[in-house]
């Protein structure tokens, strides 16, 4: 059996990470994630992703164990390799998957949860990355990507000290889009999730492709790729269909086309 569940409804694909009681990232729970979105990408269908944990957290992180059993630097090396990649892919994944936050994301768990395109926290999670205090350091891409959240001075604060922040905090420097009380997460979630099935596909395959050129130092490329896209998008049906919607005031139906 897998350790992350996957249903779609209404366009929109949820995973869930079931690994009690922790949901700890191990080889074979980064490799099922893998596998779901491979799922995603096959049945072409999905326009939203939802990833949330099972049980009291998000994921307190990676899978300790698993490090215990380890031989040399190599083979390090090929752990951390392996998540770095999962999570690329996420982070360039053709259309936006949402985190869905509670109770905890830390080391690991937070290094997912950063991949993510929109991450939506309760007030009270717990975010950080306290892989100093176990001597070690981010092994996920954590390092590279919480300095663009939360700048750089942030950023060696919260791995130097190892210290999590609060939900709201998160907001408050940029980690997170959006913190809500616990019994409003999953409502708040799907709300989102909602809104953006309700778009066209190729539009949104597009955003997700040009966004991250705002990432770079390729902002000229950006801008060109934009208007080559802004055109190709202009002859897709739905765009045609979302504009004369627009003109005689009713809601688009679009067809992904």
């Amino acid at each position: 059996m897998g350790k992350v569940s996957y249903e779609v409804n209404a366009k929109i694909a949820y995973l869930t990470i079931q690994s009690p009681p922790a949901n700890a990232l191990s080889r074979s729970l980064l490799k099922d994630i893998n596998e779901k979105l491979d799922q995603i990408e096959e049945e072409n269908m999905v326009k939203a992703v939802v990833l949330k944990g099972e049980g009291k957290f998000f994921s307190a992180g990676a899978d300790i164990k698993e490090f215990t059993v380890l031989q040399n630097a190599s083979e390090y090396e090929s752990l951390s390799t392996q998540g770095q990649q999962i999570f690329d892919r996420i982070e360039k994944f053709s259309i936006p998957v949402i985190a869905a936050i509670h109770g905890a994301a830390l080391g690991g768990g937070l290094e997912l949860a950063m991949a993510c395109h929109i991450r939506i926290v309760t007030e009270k999670t717990k975010l950080g990355l306290p892989e100093m205090s176990l001597g070690i350091i981010p092994g996920f891409a954590g390092t590279q990507r919480l300095p663009g959240y939360v700048g750089t001075a942030k950023a060696y604060e919260m791995i130097l000290s190892g210290e999590p922040i609060s939900g709201t905090q998160a907001v408050e420097y940029g980690l997170a889009n959006k913190a809500v009380p616990e019994e409003d997460l999953t409502a708040e979630t799907m709300k989102l999730a909602e809104k953006i099935a309700a778009k066209s596909k190729p539009a949104i395959n597009q955003i997700m492709h040009l966004i991250p050129f705002a990432k770079t130092e390729q902002f000229s490329k950006g801008v060109r790729e934009e208007a080559k896209a802004f055109g190709e998008i202009f002859g897709s049906e739905d765009a045609k269909e979302g504009v004369q919607a627009f003109l005689e005031k009713r809601k688009p139906n679009f067809q992904d086309k």
